[in-house]
C-alpha cells in the first residue's frame, strides 16, 4: 500500500494509476478512495492518471483525534501534491471534498492546478444563516450528531439509502452496494465521522470563490436531498468566475453511480477540453 506523510506525521493512503495529465479524486463524507472506481476506470481507459487517496481518518488512512478541519484536510492534499510532484493536475471534489479543492485553491494558489470539478459538492455553505437562508438548518445537523452518537452503523446505513435516492418506488442502487457503502464507512472512527461532519456543515467558503482563477465545472443533482442544491450547486456555479454548471435532472447526491456514465463523459470532456 501507498502512503505519503503529512507536516503533522499522518499517513495518508493513496493509489496512483495510469499515466498522462494527473487527475487528483477527493471523496465525499463518510466514503473513502473506492467511491471513485467507475470514474477511475473511465479516466484511465481515456489517458489520464487518477490519484485517489483516504482522507485522514477514513479508509486506510491514519485516524488522528485532530485535524478535521479545512486548514489542516487542505494541508493533507497539499502534502498529496508536492510528494508526487504533481503540475498541472485536475482537482476533482465531490461532497465534502470540494471544500478541500475550495481551501486548497484559496490557501497555496493553482501554480499547480489547471482545472477544478465540484460533483454534489458542499461549496459554498451548508448551514443555514440569516444570509443564506437556502441553507440547511443547524437543527438538521444536530440531528445527525445524535443519531451518530446513538448507533453510528444504523444512521449510516439509513443515511445510504438518501445519498442514492433509495425509496419506496426507486431502487437505483443494489442492497449490495448499500453495504458495500456501509463498511466503507465503518473504517472511519467515531470521532472523524462527526469532526468531518461539522466541518462540512458549518464552513462556510463564500468569501473564497471569487479568487478561483482556473476553470471550474460544477454538477449537481436536482434531486440531491443530502446537499441541497440551491444552497449549493446553484450559489457556487454563480460565484465562481466563469465556472461551468451542469444540472443532472432527478439525481441524488450519489450520482458517481447512478449517473456514472454521464458523469464519466462530463469529466471527460472538460478535462480534455
Amino acid at each position: 500500500m501507498k502512503f505519503i506523510t503529512t507536516t503533522d506525521n499522518v499517513q495518508i493512503h493513496y493509489q496512483d494509476w495510469g499515466q498522462g495529465i494527473p487527475v487528483v479524486l477527493i471523496h465525499g463524507w463518510p466514503l473513502a478512495h473506492q467511491m471513485w472506481d467507475y470514474q477511475i476506470s473511465a479516466l484511465t481507459a481515456a489517458g489520464y492518471r487518477c490519484i485517489a487517496y483516504d482522507r485522514r481518518g477514513f479508509g486506510k488512512s491514519d485516524k488522528p483525534l485532530d485535524g478535521y478541519e479545512y486548514d489542516t484536510l487542505a494541508d493533507d492534499l497539499k502534502a498529496i501534491m508536492d510528494e508526487l510532484q504533481l503540475d498541472g493536475a485536475i482537482l476533482v471534489g465531490f461532497s465534502m471534498g470540494g471544500g478541500e479543492v475550495v481551501r486548497y485553491l484559496s490557501k497555496y494558489g493553482s501554480a499547480k492546478v489547471a482545472k477544478a470539478i465540484l460533483v454534489s459538492s458542499i461549496i459554498p455553505f451548508m448551514l443555514q444563516t440569516e444570509d443564506h437562508p437556502e441553507g440547511v438548518p443547524q437543527e438538521t445537523f444536530d440531528q445527525i450528531t445524535a443519531d451518530i452518537l446513538a448507533e453510528r452503523a444504523g444512521f449510516l446505513g439509513d443515511f445510504s439509502k438518501q445519498f442514492y435516492g433509495v425509496g419506496m418506488l426507486s431502487q437505483p442502487v443494489s442492497e449490495q452496494q448499500l453495504n458495500s457503502d456501509l463498511v466503507i464507512a465503518m473504517q472511519a472512527t467515531l470521532k472523524s465521522t462527526l469532526d468531518c461532519a461539522k466541518a462540512f456543515s458549518t464552513t462556510d467558503f463564500r468569501n473564497e470563490l471569487a479568487g478561483i482563477d482556473v476553470p471550474v465545472l460544477v454538477i449537481h443533482g436536482d434531486k440531491d436531498e443530502t446537499v441541497p442544491i440551491k444552497a449549493t450547486g446553484e450559489l457556487a456555479a454563480s460565484m465562481i468566475p466563469g465556472a461551468e454548471y451542469i444540472v443532472y435532472e432527478g439525481e441524488p447526491h450519489g450520482l458517481f453511480i447512478t449517473a456514472k456514465e454521464k458523469l464519466n463523459e462530463d469529466l471527460i470532456r472538460f478535462i480534455g477540453n
